[in-house]
Protein backbone atom coordinates (compact mmCIF):
# COMPACT_ATOMS: atom_id res chain seq x y z
CA UNK A 1 0.00 0.00 0.00
CA UNK A 2 2.59 2.29 -0.94
CA UNK A 3 0.92 4.46 -3.68
CA UNK A 4 -0.18 7.52 -2.39
CA UNK A 5 -4.14 6.52 -2.59
CA UNK A 6 -3.67 3.44 -1.14
CA UNK A 7 -1.73 4.73 1.80
CA UNK A 8 -4.79 6.91 2.82
CA UNK A 9 -7.29 4.04 1.91
CA UNK A 10 -5.36 1.76 4.37
CA UNK A 11 -5.21 4.27 6.99
CA UNK A 12 -8.87 4.83 6.97
CA UNK A 13 -9.54 0.87 6.69
CA UNK A 14 -7.78 0.54 9.87
CA UNK A 15 -9.21 3.49 11.83
CA UNK A 16 -12.52 2.07 11.22
CA UNK A 17 -11.16 -1.70 12.29
CA UNK A 18 -10.53 -0.34 15.47
CA UNK A 19 -13.20 1.72 15.71
CA UNK A 20 -11.81 4.91 16.42
CA UNK A 21 -11.75 8.29 15.15
CA UNK A 22 -8.06 8.77 14.77
CA UNK A 23 -4.93 6.49 15.34
CA UNK A 24 -2.43 7.69 17.51
CA UNK A 25 0.43 6.33 14.95
CA UNK A 26 0.96 4.93 11.77
CA UNK A 27 4.68 3.51 10.19
CA UNK A 28 5.45 2.68 6.65
CA UNK A 29 6.01 -0.41 7.80
CA UNK A 30 9.53 -1.01 5.15
CA UNK A 31 10.74 1.69 2.98
CA UNK A 32 10.45 -0.29 -0.05
CA UNK A 33 6.95 -1.62 -1.21
CA UNK A 34 8.10 -4.98 -2.37
CA UNK A 35 5.82 -8.09 -1.36
CA UNK A 36 6.41 -11.73 -0.75
CA UNK A 37 4.07 -15.03 -0.49
CA UNK A 38 2.54 -15.25 3.11
CA UNK A 39 5.04 -17.99 4.32
CA UNK A 40 7.76 -17.71 1.56
CA UNK A 41 10.44 -20.04 1.69
CA UNK A 42 14.15 -17.82 2.42
CA UNK A 43 15.06 -17.93 -1.25
CA UNK A 44 11.96 -16.90 -2.33
CA UNK A 45 12.16 -13.75 -4.43
CA UNK A 46 10.18 -10.96 -6.13
CA UNK A 47 10.77 -10.59 -9.65
CA UNK A 48 9.00 -7.25 -9.41
CA UNK A 49 10.97 -6.17 -6.08
CA UNK A 50 13.12 -3.03 -5.94
CA UNK A 51 15.35 -1.12 -4.18
CA UNK A 52 14.99 1.85 -2.22
CA UNK A 53 14.33 4.86 -4.47
CA UNK A 54 14.08 7.91 -2.32
CA UNK A 55 11.95 9.86 -4.67
CA UNK A 56 9.32 6.81 -4.36
CA UNK A 57 9.62 6.64 -1.33
CA UNK A 58 9.21 10.49 -0.65
CA UNK A 59 5.64 10.03 -2.56
CA UNK A 60 4.44 7.72 0.10
CA UNK A 61 5.89 10.03 2.80
CA UNK A 62 3.84 12.94 1.16
CA UNK A 63 0.44 10.97 1.34
CA UNK A 64 1.56 10.07 5.06
CA UNK A 65 1.99 14.15 5.75
CA UNK A 66 -1.86 14.34 4.37
CA UNK A 67 -3.21 12.18 7.21
CA UNK A 68 -2.03 14.08 9.58
CA UNK A 69 -2.71 17.40 7.81
CA UNK A 70 -6.55 16.16 7.41
CA UNK A 71 -6.25 14.29 11.20
CA UNK A 72 -6.98 10.59 10.32
CA UNK A 73 -3.28 10.37 11.82
CA UNK A 74 -1.43 12.02 14.83
CA UNK A 75 2.20 10.77 14.52
CA UNK A 76 3.50 9.27 11.51
CA UNK A 77 6.88 7.08 11.31
CA UNK A 78 8.89 4.74 9.92
CA UNK A 79 10.32 1.16 10.33
CA UNK A 80 13.26 -0.65 9.43
CA UNK A 81 14.73 2.65 8.58
CA UNK A 82 18.74 3.07 8.40
CA UNK A 83 20.79 6.35 9.36
CA UNK A 84 21.64 6.78 5.23
CA UNK A 85 18.10 6.53 4.67
CA UNK A 86 16.70 8.58 7.99
CA UNK A 87 18.97 11.65 6.55
CA UNK A 88 17.54 11.95 3.15
CA UNK A 89 13.81 11.64 5.05
CA UNK A 90 14.90 13.80 7.32
CA UNK A 91 16.04 16.49 4.79
CA UNK A 92 12.88 16.11 2.47
CA UNK A 93 9.92 15.65 5.32
CA UNK A 94 7.66 18.66 5.56
CA UNK A 95 6.73 16.58 8.74
CA UNK A 96 9.12 14.68 10.13
CA UNK A 97 8.72 10.80 11.44
CA UNK A 98 8.05 10.77 14.84
CA UNK A 99 8.80 6.96 15.32
CA UNK A 100 11.27 4.82 13.93
CA UNK A 101 9.94 0.80 14.86
CA UNK A 102 13.55 -1.11 14.35
CA UNK A 103 14.55 -4.45 15.50
CA UNK A 104 16.19 -4.68 19.31
CA UNK A 105 17.22 -6.75 21.50
CA UNK A 106 19.86 -7.74 24.08
CA UNK A 107 22.22 -9.50 21.28
CA UNK A 108 21.33 -6.91 18.76
CA UNK A 109 21.06 -3.62 20.26
CA UNK A 110 21.97 -1.21 16.87
CA UNK A 111 23.45 1.19 19.61
CA UNK A 112 24.25 4.10 16.06
CA UNK A 113 21.23 3.78 15.01
CA UNK A 114 19.55 4.02 18.49
CA UNK A 115 21.21 7.20 19.48
CA UNK A 116 20.78 8.86 16.28
CA UNK A 117 16.54 8.09 16.25
CA UNK A 118 16.90 9.75 20.46
CA UNK A 119 19.09 12.67 19.12
CA UNK A 120 16.95 13.00 16.61
CA UNK A 121 13.51 13.03 18.69
CA UNK A 122 12.43 10.04 17.29
CA UNK A 123 10.73 7.62 19.91
CA UNK A 124 12.15 4.06 18.85
CA UNK A 125 10.14 1.59 18.87
CA UNK A 126 11.53 -2.14 19.30
CA UNK A 127 10.16 -5.04 17.21
CA UNK A 128 11.04 -8.97 18.25
CA UNK A 129 12.53 -7.11 22.29
CA UNK A 130 12.76 -11.17 23.49
CA UNK A 131 14.32 -12.31 20.40
CA UNK A 132 11.23 -13.69 18.95
CA UNK A 133 11.73 -17.40 19.61
CA UNK A 134 8.42 -17.57 17.60
CA UNK A 135 9.40 -16.13 14.33
CA UNK A 136 9.43 -17.92 10.88
CA UNK A 137 11.51 -20.76 9.84
CA UNK A 138 13.39 -18.54 6.80
CA UNK A 139 14.25 -16.12 9.24
CA UNK A 140 16.64 -18.84 11.24
CA UNK A 141 19.84 -19.52 10.66
CA UNK A 142 22.53 -21.77 12.48
CA UNK A 143 24.69 -18.49 13.81
CA UNK A 144 21.38 -16.71 15.72
CA UNK A 145 21.56 -16.59 19.61
CA UNK A 146 18.83 -17.01 21.84
CA UNK A 147 18.33 -13.87 23.53
CA UNK A 148 16.83 -15.42 26.68
CA UNK A 149 19.59 -18.24 27.05
CA UNK A 150 22.98 -15.19 26.54
CA UNK A 151 24.63 -16.18 30.21
CA UNK A 152 24.57 -12.00 30.99
CA UNK A 153 20.63 -11.75 30.35
CA UNK A 154 20.17 -15.54 32.57
CA UNK A 155 22.22 -14.13 35.28
CA UNK A 156 20.06 -10.96 35.73
CA UNK A 157 16.84 -13.11 35.54
CA UNK A 158 18.28 -15.45 38.30
CA UNK A 159 19.20 -12.33 40.33
CA UNK A 160 15.57 -10.93 39.76
CA UNK A 161 13.36 -14.15 40.26
CA UNK A 162 12.31 -13.70 36.73
CA UNK A 163 11.99 -14.98 33.46
CA UNK A 164 15.04 -14.06 31.15
CA UNK A 165 12.36 -12.79 28.54
CA UNK A 166 10.95 -10.12 31.34
CA UNK A 167 14.83 -9.20 31.79
CA UNK A 168 14.95 -8.18 27.72
CA UNK A 169 11.51 -6.25 28.50
CA UNK A 170 13.52 -3.88 31.58
CA UNK A 171 16.36 -3.73 30.11
CA UNK A 172 14.67 -2.29 26.76
CA UNK A 173 12.23 0.16 29.07
CA UNK A 174 14.94 1.59 31.21
CA UNK A 175 16.95 2.25 27.77
CA UNK A 176 14.59 4.49 26.15
CA UNK A 177 13.03 2.45 23.84
CA UNK A 178 9.92 0.97 23.50
CA UNK A 179 9.32 -2.89 23.58
CA UNK A 180 6.11 -4.44 21.54
CA UNK A 181 6.52 -8.29 22.83
CA UNK A 182 3.65 -10.31 21.18
CA UNK A 183 1.59 -12.57 22.94
CA UNK A 184 -1.86 -14.02 23.12
CA UNK A 185 -1.81 -15.22 26.88
CA UNK A 186 -3.11 -13.00 28.95
CA UNK A 187 -0.84 -14.23 32.20
CA UNK A 188 1.94 -13.46 29.62
CA UNK A 189 0.74 -10.03 28.89
CA UNK A 190 0.43 -9.06 32.10
CA UNK A 191 4.22 -10.56 33.24
CA UNK A 192 4.88 -8.47 30.71
CA UNK A 193 3.48 -5.25 32.03
CA UNK A 194 5.02 -6.12 35.85
CA UNK A 195 7.96 -6.47 34.47
CA UNK A 196 8.50 -2.86 33.40
CA UNK A 197 6.77 -1.29 35.98
CA UNK A 198 8.84 -2.47 38.85
CA UNK A 199 12.34 -3.59 40.31
CA UNK A 200 14.26 -2.25 37.75
CA UNK A 201 17.71 -3.33 36.66
CA UNK A 202 20.49 -1.50 38.72
CA UNK A 203 22.53 0.76 36.42
CA UNK A 204 25.42 -1.98 36.74
CA UNK A 205 23.16 -4.58 35.20
CA UNK A 206 22.15 -2.24 32.48
CA UNK A 207 25.96 -1.74 31.68
CA UNK A 208 26.39 -5.88 31.65
CA UNK A 209 23.52 -5.76 29.27
CA UNK A 210 25.79 -4.31 26.75
CA UNK A 211 28.30 -7.22 26.89
CA UNK A 212 25.11 -9.44 25.30
CA UNK A 213 25.65 -7.77 21.75
CA UNK A 214 26.43 -9.77 19.32
CA UNK A 215 25.15 -8.11 15.93
CA UNK A 216 22.83 -10.70 15.74
CA UNK A 217 20.32 -9.62 13.38
CA UNK A 218 17.10 -12.27 13.59
CA UNK A 219 14.68 -10.21 10.41
CA UNK A 220 17.18 -9.81 7.68
CA UNK A 221 14.13 -9.35 5.25
CA UNK A 222 15.91 -11.44 2.43
CA UNK A 223 12.55 -11.68 0.82
CA UNK A 224 12.49 -8.22 -0.33
CA UNK A 225 15.65 -8.34 -2.32
CA UNK A 226 15.61 -7.21 -5.92
CA UNK A 227 17.32 -8.97 -9.19
CA UNK A 228 20.96 -8.04 -8.83
CA UNK A 229 21.25 -7.47 -5.10
CA UNK A 230 23.72 -9.42 -3.60
CA UNK A 231 22.41 -10.75 -0.10
CA UNK A 232 19.94 -9.27 2.31
CA UNK A 233 23.22 -6.84 3.78
CA UNK A 234 22.16 -4.79 0.72
CA UNK A 235 18.76 -4.09 2.39
CA UNK A 236 20.62 -2.30 5.47
CA UNK A 237 22.79 -0.07 3.92
CA UNK A 238 25.94 -1.57 5.92
CA UNK A 239 28.62 0.06 4.32
CA UNK A 240 26.57 3.60 5.09
CA UNK A 241 25.46 3.65 1.44
CA UNK A 242 22.68 3.17 -0.03
CA UNK A 243 22.74 0.55 -2.93
CA UNK A 244 20.37 1.62 -6.10
CA UNK A 245 19.19 -0.44 -9.66
CA UNK A 246 22.89 1.02 -10.93
CA UNK A 247 24.61 -0.66 -8.22
CA UNK A 248 22.76 -3.74 -9.48
CA UNK A 249 23.49 -2.79 -13.01
CA UNK A 250 27.27 -3.06 -12.94
CA UNK A 251 26.61 -7.06 -11.32
CA UNK A 252 23.49 -8.17 -13.51
CA UNK A 253 22.15 -5.37 -16.27
CA UNK A 254 19.40 -2.78 -15.71
CA UNK A 255 16.39 -3.62 -14.79
CA UNK A 256 13.34 -4.86 -16.75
Amino acid sequence: SHAPDAVVASARRAAAALRVDDLGAYRVHWPVGDTHEPFAPPGARNPASRPYIHGEFMATWRAMESLVDSGIVRHIGVSNVTIPKLELILRDARIAPAINEMELHPCFQQPELFRYCVDRGLAVVAYCPIGSPARPERDRAPEDRADTEHPVVARIARAHGIHPAEACLKWAAQRGQVPIPFSLDPAHQAANLRAVESDPLTPAEMEDMKAADCGNRLIKGQVFLWEGSSDWRDLWDVDGTIPTWGDAARRAGPPA
